[in-house]
């Protein structure tokens, strides 16, 4: 039986830090973003798009499988934010490589797009057609944030990319289980710039542009449908919490993390959390905490391996992993 494991990371943030003094302006602090987001820092880009980032970050992630572009056969981007509305950022990035033999497309799913973009990989290595996969998860909020607003405390720009390969070993990803809920759309959005509502001067200076976030119902679901779907993936499976080495999870904020690892009873030493650091790099999020775990030589042969996402839609899901 073919499966699919993961062969290489990578990661990429801009250098430019901005610290959570830069938001006394609009009525934050620093005490109040890191006791409820978890967040001290984040990486705001300067100049580099989304597809800059997702490029570094998938040249290493390459380097690190030891292939080279050329053997890259599918690019999935998983971004809320590509450089263009066509084409695709995936093509941008595929050029920038020059993978010459890979076929591009992106997904859009915000925060849960690495995890939606993931599982469609796998099914192109399960099935056959494609050996080597690159997945990348990548955003620059800070195009689409209000520097005015206090919700602009939430986001950081970055990238993390996967090469997901065919192997026949005992290893790789056992199971995904994804949800969306079309009707949660309203709560997370960019209003301003599709077919709804085309870009004009008005919704220019009325802020169509920016993400528009109810915050308190994000935290809502968030705690309500990832327990849930954690507990669904591991019944399904037969697993314990207690057999997974570690929760890999998207990065909304510390507070959900630790209110999600009370609800499944999982020690929160288990979650791995990289929001200070980064704040909330929305697609980037769970490849950029993967590669950085992975660094620090932290699995074993036979780890239980657990990825959870939620994000705009709403959309949700979970993964299991056999290290």
């Amino acid at each position: 039986m073919i499966n699919a494991y993961i062969k290489g990371t990578g990661s990429y943030a801009p250098e430019n830090i901005v610290k959570n003094d830069f938001f006394e302006t609009v009525g934050s602090s620093d005490t109040w973003i890191f006791e409820n987001l978890g967040i001290k820092e984040r990486r705001i880009s300067t100049g580099e798009t989304t597809s800059d980032l997702a490029y570094k970050a998938g040249l290493l992630a390459i380097e690190d499988a030891n292939l080279s572009p050329n053997d890259i056969d599918l690019i999935i981007l998983a971004t809320a934010t590509a450089d263009r509305l066509a084409p695709s950022c995936a093509c941008f990035v595929q050029d920038k490589l020059d993978a010459k033999n890979a076929v591009a497309f992106d997904i859009s799913a915000v925060c849960s797009g690495a995890l939606f973009a993931t599982s469609t990989a796998v099914q192109y290595i399960k099935s056959g057609m494609y050996k080597n996969v690159l997945v990348i998860g990548a955003d620059t909020f800070s195009n689409i944030t209000d520097w005015s607003r206090r919700d602009a405390v939430f986001f950081g720009d970055g990238a993390g990319a996967i090469v997901i390969s065919a192997t026949t070993e005992d290893k790789g990803f056992i199971d995904f289980i994804l949800h969306t809920d079309g009707s949660g759309k309203e709560h997370f959005t960019i209003p301003a710039g599709g077919s709804e509502q085309p870009a004009s001067t008005e919704t220019a200076n009325s802020g169509g542009h920016f993400f528009q976030m109810n915050g308190p119902e994000v935290y809502r679901t968030a705690i309500d449908v990832l327990p849930k779907c954690i507990n669904e993936i591991l019944s399904k499976n037969e697993r314990t919490i207690e057999e997974v080495k570690y929760l890999l999870p998207h990065q909304p904020s510390i507070k959900i993390l630790q209110e999600v690892a009370r609800r499944v009873e999982m020690p929160f030493e288990k979650v791995k959390t990289n929001m200070d650091k980064y704040a909330n790099t929305s697609g980037g999020t769970i490849p950029i905490i993967l590669d950085e775990t992975l660094k620090t030589n932290e699995f074993e042969n036979g780890d239980l391996l657990l990825f959870a996402a939620v994000g705009a839609g709403w959309t949700w899901g979970t993964a299991l992993y056999k290290w």
